[in-house]
């Protein structure tokens, strides 16, 4: 995996949990839901089929950063 700065990379390298994020805070549409790993998360995110769902990886600490999309 690429990461884009050291933060995502310390995150990913250190995350405890993933969350898999939808909606727009706008809208009031936003969801997330959370999950014990990346792959439990991207398999969520593909039941929409529509590449939108944003995967964090979160720390121990509550650090958390955007990972990819999927």
């Amino acid at each position: 995996m690429i990461f884009d700065n050291p933060h995502e990379q310390f995150c990913f390298e250190t995350a405890t949990h993933f969350s898999a994020v939808r909606g727009r805070i706008a809208a009031g549409t936003r969801t997330r839901k959370f999950f014990e790993t990346l792959d439990a998360a991207k398999a969520y995110a593909k039941t929409h089929g529509d590449g939108r769902t944003m995967i964090y990886a979160i720390t121990d600490a509550g650090n958390s950063a955007h990972i990819c999309n999927a």
